[in-house]
């Protein structure tokens, strides 16, 4: 019988795990970037933090552009104007007595909601529901479709 050495194959996670790829012939290691974490989009962020940093001081900014005093800007957990039902509120007042209260029905941006409108301290006159065909609801979109509503009742822009 001939004298053999045993081979001793090892096997290690490790050494398997940490395999590396090179490239060229010269055994140059490369590694794959890992993509930066993005940051959540602002309109990930809870209900009440979009609503308070980031969609009442866009609301503001966007409507005093346009020459219009924001005398009152306020998210409120309430009952709703007019139709009742608990919800969250963003209540504006502007100049020349006009205030609008925009209602979510759920502490969601994306939940159901309406928008009313009233002139010369009474009663809101106006209820409609507001972004009812949108699928994606973003900062901008709710502050571009606010200001539109606005517009088209005459209280903003040159009419």
């Amino acid at each position: 019988m001939e004298n053999k050495k045993p081979t001793k194959k090892v096997e290690s996670k490790n050494e398997i795990n940490n395999v590396e790829s090179t490239s060229g012939s010269k055994g140059e290691v490369t590694t794959i970037p890992k993509k930066p974490v993005k940051p959540p989009k602002v309109e990930d962020k809870p209900f009440e933090e979009f609503i308070i940093k980031h969609f009442i001081p866009g609301l503001k900014t966007s409507i005093e552009k346009t020459g219009i005093s924001v005398l009152n800007i306020k998210l409120i957990d309430g009952i709703r104007p007019v139709v009742g039902g608990k919800c969250w509120i963003v209540f504006c007042e502007i100049a020349e007595q006009r205030r609008f209260w925009l209602c979510f029905n759920k502490d969601v941006i994306t939940s159901d909601k309406t928008i009313l409108l009233a002139e010369s301290n009474s009663e809101p006159s106006i209820v409609e529901s507001f972004l009812i065909d949108e699928k994606k609801t973003t900062l901008p979109l709710l502050i571009s479709r606010v200001l539109q509503r606005l517009n088209g009742q005459k209280w903003i822009g040159a009419n």
